[in-house]
């Protein structure tokens, strides 16, 4: 009985220290959303248009870019732990809509890691390579270059990538914390912020780009990790 006793005892410590973990990586989280908005703000909308339009739209700005890709690639990194947190705090309600919740995360993790910022960082670095080239020629070979990065930036399959994959994931994640104790306010935020990214995206489709919703589903994402972090945090 001592033996199960102290087993039971290192589980829940353990389970505590993955909580605890996940609550101060959403917060971390959070808060590299929070610095990153400013950032954003001082760079500017990046341009719509093609490789040109991207590296004169980057002059000057490439510091705060890099900063911004670092700082989003570290975000994406602290969706791992807090995934994997809310999957233990919240297996025991729907272990399925857990686990395909957490994989929706998993999944947007992997291809904003390979897909979204490597082309970002790649049109960051031709911006420097095109300052400095000597030759009408060279800058041409780099403005060639750069159109194919932002042509998947621009594409309507990378917003899917970057916007309504998390969307699922967080929808998911929020209909069960309706059954769990993670408050009213923190279930339905993942479920709205869920619902409005999936619209935003599937809206752009025909519509054009749906601005207002994706900056509103980022600002609410923000939240939503924040109040998540919290409750973690309560937890471990």
């Amino acid at each position: 009985m001592r033996a199960e006793k102290l087993l039971g005892d290192a589980i829940d410590s353990a389970g505590k220290g993955v909580y605890r973990t996940g609550g101060i990586s959403a917060l971390l989280l959070g808060l590299g959303y929070l610095v990153t908005i400013p950032l954003y703000a001082s760079a500017g909308a990046p341009p719509r248009g093609d490789g040109g339009a991207w590296l004169t739209y980057l002059a000057g700005k490439t510091t705060v870019w890099w900063v911004i890709l670092g700082l989003s690639v570290l975000t994406d990194v602290l969706f791992v732990p807090v995934a994997l947190a809310l999957y233990l705090v919240l297996k025991g309600v729907s272990r399925h809509a857990m686990l395909v919740g957490t994989a929706f995360v998993g999944l947007f993790v992997v291809l904003d890691l390979t897909v979204t910022w490597p082309n970002f960082a790649s049109l960051i670095a031709l911006e420097g390579k095109y300052a400095a080239a000597p030759s009408a020629a060279q800058r041409t070979a780099y403005v060639a270059a750069a159109d194919y990065a932002s042509t998947v930036l621009g594409s309507k399959l990378e917003a899917v990538y970057s916007i309504a994959v998390l969307s699922v994931g967080m929808l998911l994640i929020g209909l069960v914390m309706r059954k769990a104790i993670f408050g009213k306010i923190t279930a339905y935020g993942g479920v709205v912020t869920g619902v409005l990214g999936i619209v935003s995206v599937v809206g752009s489709f025909f519509a054009g780009a749906a601005s207002v919703g994706i900056i509103l589903t980022s600002v609410l994402t923000t939240i939503w990790v924040l109040l998540v972090g919290y409750r973690l945090s309560q937890l471990g």
